[in-house]
């Protein structure tokens, strides 16, 4: 039974946002039920930004996360905020390229993926959220890269299409990434 709860964090400017509407239009895809909540900071870009996703087989009804199966961490003072509410178990994906701490918890799974260098390796330093979701999507398979293509295609349009190659290297790269460094 699907019951996946996610909260994306960073800070504004770094697709924080757009990594959980993404999540949540994909299981939208899949006839899942879900919920995407986002909190933002004083300001946009630069600010503090996070959102919260439910991903469920069943009613959701609430927006509120106290534990998560899954947080993403693309700074520090994100991982000082956040790594309290993975659940036991959970998942912990962290941006190492910008967090050159370590979680202290014991009792879940840490993933360190350094998606600024992977981006800025693309060519692109922007697709580093994309990096992120690729991982998240060979650790969990929930989703096929396919369907988040499809859904940046949709959201892109014709203006923006010549982004979707740039992303698809990104998420590649971060299936990738978890593959080689996290065999399952």
């Amino acid at each position: 039974m699907i019951n996946e709860k996610i909260i994306c964090a960073g800070f504004g400017g770094q697709g924080v946002m757009l990594m959980g509407q993404l999540l949540a239009y994909a299981a939208n895809e899949h006839n899942l039920n879900t919920l995407w909540y986002p909190s933002y900071g004083p300001e946009t870009r630069g600010g503090t930004a996070n959102c919260s996703v439910t991903i469920s087989e069943m009613k959701v009804n609430s927006p509120v996360i106290s534990q998560a199966d899954t947080v993403f961490v693309m700074n520090l003072p994100s991982l000082a905020k956040f790594e309290g509410k993975v659940k036991p178990s959970g998942r912990i994906l962290i941006n190492s390229s910008l967090v050159d701490k370590k979680t202290e918890r014991t009792d879940i799974n840490a993933y360190y993926i350094p998606a600024n260098e992977i981006a800025l390796k693309l060519g692109n330093p922007r697709v580093a959220n994309m990096v992120m979701i690729g991982a998240y999507l060979g650790l969990t398979k929930l989703f096929e890269k396919e369907t988040i293509i499809k859904l940046l295609k949709k959201s892109f349009g014709e203006e923006k299409a010549h982004l979707i190659p740039i992303n698809d290297a990104a998420l590649q790269a971060g299936i990738d990434y978890i593959e080689e460094n996290y065999p399952q």
